[in-house]
């Protein structure tokens, strides 16, 4: 299983187009074959900051993932939103547990 977990930042002013964009990439991303979870949540401290959280059965299904039409769409969407800070990670996760 691949975790995505990361962060980016959208100016105040946008955030109502900002999450317009958002729920259309969530939804699109979380029907696509092989994605286990798709999130992105606003800390509830620094209004802007959003933070992500996805899995994915395999790393080809997270390359698969990024040449999907809505996701050059979000491409498109966020750089004239204004998104700043992007910093996402991909984590090859082989074992896990239930705490």
């Amino acid at each position: 299983m691949i975790c995505v977990t990361g962060e980016f930042r959208m100016p105040l002013e946008s955030l109502t187009a900002a999450r317009e964009a958002m729920a259309r990439v969530i939804a699109a991303s979380r029907a696509e074959p092989g994605c286990l979870a798709y999130a992105y949540a606003e800390d509830v401290l620094e209004p802007g900051l959003f933070r992500v959280t996805e899995s994915w059965d395999s790393r080809e299904a997270l390359a698969a993932h990024f040449e999907q039409p809505h996701m050059k769409r979000w491409q498109q969407d966020r750089a004239a939103l204004g998104m700043t800070g992007r910093a996402v990670t991909a984590h090859r996760v082989v074992e896990s547990e239930t705490l």
